[in-house]
């Protein structure tokens, strides 16, 4: 009783072919596009809503740095922040009023000039004479993209900001 049995040739299989993990490589890369962009938007949206909120901690702290101390606004950015070494206390050449971090003028990838205006003739004794008017100007430390934002302020309060890859100022339209 013969019977033939035909060979069946079964491959087994053991791993990925080259054109499998081709395709495989391809889907990566088309997500990794899509995904990458919308990423830095996302950071570049987090840093500017960041330095908005420190611009205006820092104008309270300059507002109330005026009321306190009696003699116009700060001379410097520094003075509204902590003191130099432990065993100095709160006084009108360091208030307090902002952390050491916002007091250097750098945060969340921007870079804070203060320009102060012309000053006041009263001042407390001890303290440096205050100022009339005032700027405070935030800009990315490296302009990455050419819709990267600065930001401007001053003595009004307002919020102005620019997208043109220059320091904003205060005719540029202020923020919503």
């Amino acid at each position: 009783m013969g019977f033939s049995r035909k060979r069946q040739t079964t491959r087994e299989h053991t791993g990925f072919s080259l054109v499998e993990l081709l395709i495989i490589v391809a889907i990566i890369l088309i997500i990794a596009a899509i995904a990458i962009p919308r990423l830095l938007r996302s950071r570049m949206a987090s840093n500017e809503s960041s330095i908005v909120g420190s611009l205006r901690t820092i104008n309270t702290a300059i507002v109330t740095y005026a009321t306190t101390y009696d003699g116009g606004y700060p001379p410097a950015l520094q003075t509204l922040g902590p003191p130099l070494s432990v065993e100095q206390s709160e006084s009108c050449q360091s208030a307090r009023l902002i952390d050491s971090l916002l007091a250097s003028g750098r945060k969340s990838g921007y870079t804070i000039e203060y320009s102060p205006g012309p000053t006041v003739a009263k001042h407390k004794p001890g303290c440096p004479p205050g100022v009339k008017t005032y700027a405070l100007i935030a800009r990315p430390s490296q302009y990455s993209s050419p819709t990267e934002r600065s930001f401007f302020t001053d003595e009004s309060g307002i919020i102005r900001a620019t997208s043109e890859n220059r320091a904003a100022g205060p005719n540029d339209p202020p923020i919503n």
